[in-house]
This record gives C-alpha cells, sequence and structure tokens, in this order.
C-alpha cells in the first residue's frame, strides 16, 4: 500500500512540476544555474571514468582473444560495442546517481528541513515547478556528457590497445568501423535521455517529501541513490528490449 502511496505522491509531484510555471528570466537563471551544478561539474569525473574503463575493457578482451585463428580486429569490434551500448548510457548513469542524484535529494531536503520551501509556497511560488523543473531541463544536456564518455573511452582502449602492442593502429581502426550499425547510437542516446529523467525526478522526490531533521537528508540521499540505480537497470532493461529485440 505504500508503495501505491509513494507512486501516486510522485506522479503528483511530476504534475505540479510541469503547472504553475515561475517567471521566465528567473526559470532562466535556475537552469544555467543547475546545468553548471549537475552537468559541467561531473566533466571531470566522467571523463576519468570514461578514458581508463575504456582501456581496461580493451585491455580485458586482448588479453582473452588468445586464439590465433580470432583477427585483431575482434578487440576493437569488442570495445566500441561495449562502450556504446552498455557502459557510458548505462555506468556512466549509475555513478552519476551517486554524485547527481544525491546532491539534488540533499540541496532540496536540506531547504525541507530549514523550512524553505514552507517560505516559497507561502509567498505564492510552485515550489516544485521552481526547484524541479530547472534540473529536468538542466539534464537534457546530459547526452553532451555521455557522448564525452563514449569519445574518450574508445580512445583510451586504443591508447591501451596500440601502446599495450594488443593491436596495431590501422586493426584498431578497422575493428571500430566493422559491423558499425548507427541505429545503435539512436539507442544508446534514447536510454540516456530516459536515465536523465530519473535523475533528475526520482532524487528530486525524495528530497522534497523527506521528513525529520540533518539525519534524515544523510538516510534520504542514500535511498535516492539506490532507488535511481534500481529505476536505472529496469529501464535498461525495457528499453533494450523494445529497441533491440
Amino acid at each position: 500500500m505504500k508503495y501505491l502511496e509513494d507512486i501516486g505522491s510522485y506522479f503528483l509531484m511530476l504534475r505540479r512540476t510541469f503547472s504553475g510555471f515561475t517567471k521566465g528570466d528567473v526559470l532562466r537563471e535556475l537552469i544555467f544555474k543547475e546545468i553548471d551544478d549537475l552537468v559541467m561539474s561531473s566533466l571531470g569525473i566522467v571523463s576519468f571514468i570514461g578514458f581508463f574503463v575504456g582501456g581496461v575493457i580493451t585491455l580485458q578482451t586482448a588479453l582473452n582473444l588468445t586464439d590465433p585463428i580470432i583477427p585483431k580486429e575482434l578487440v576493437a569490434f569488442a570495445t566500441r560495442q561495449s562502450i556504446i551500448l552498455e557502459f557510458a548510457p548505462t555506468f556512466i548513469s549509475i555513478i552519476m546517481a551517486g554524485k547527481v542524484g544525491s546532491f539534488i535529494t540533499s540541496s532540496i531536503g536540506s531547504m525541507r528541513v530549514t523550512e524553505q520551501i514552507d517560505a516559497l509556497e507561502v509567498m505564492g511560488v510552485n515550489s516544485l515547478n521552481y526547484l524541479v523543473f530547472p534540473k529536468v531541463i538542466a539534464l537534457l544536456t546530459y547526452p553532451f556528457l555521455i557522448a564525452i564518455a563514449m569519445f574518450l573511452g574508445i580512445f583510451g582502449g586504443l591508447i591501451a590497445g596500440v601502446y599495450g602492442g594488443f593491436v596495431s593502429l590501422d586493426e584498431f581502426i578497422r575493428g571500430l568501423q566493422e559491423d558499425f550499425i548507427p541505429f545503435h547510437l539512436v539507442y544508446a542516446f534514447v536510454k540516456t535521455y530516459v536515465f536523465a529523467f530519473i535523475l533528475a525526478t526520482v532524487p528530486a522526490w525524495h528530497g522534497y517529501y523527506m521528513k525529520g531533521g540533518a539525519l534524515e537528508v544523510g538516510k534520504a540521499s542514500t535511498k535516492s541513490f539506490v532507488w535511481t540505480s534500481v529505476l536505472i537497470i529496469l529501464a535498461n532493461y525495457i528499453i533494450t528490449q523494445l529497441l533491440l529485440s
């Protein structure tokens, strides 16, 4: 029964988020601030993880393909498929659930604890539109991070494969071009937009409807990370079934 109430309050939050809009110039400033806080501040960690995980994928693939009959191009092919289809959109999003999701929950939860949200409502401001809508719009730029993760992942794989002596540069490039299906990029970015919506709204829901004091803010942040990760994995399965089956 509690889960049904939670789902109901989540959809009520979404309805209020996309109604009763705040003044345009105020929203504009909030959106640019959220882009900086949620997306641009994550550029460093996403780049670092993307580059080195791409290298690890290449090394693991090369070390397991020891049969001389198997062409070396398969190393780059496997790296490309792993990064585009799963690693960049899904793995990075789960990491962002910890970084961005916890930040959203704690910031909104702190406003709830200090009664700033109540003050917004008293002033006649739709607090959900003011707090959550800019985050949803800001995370529409989230695919920019995933595109960088894809590029750096493949580049990291190239560096690890070529300079590790597992594959030549020509073989790696041929492997990248082999059997490339452009729809896989469409699939990856469709997933990314769904994950971005989950990243913006689920942590916001946990922060907005939390009860208690400062200790409960930490508990809400942990809970939001768990549920955001679970929903990302479930959405990943459903979208894969719909688009690739």
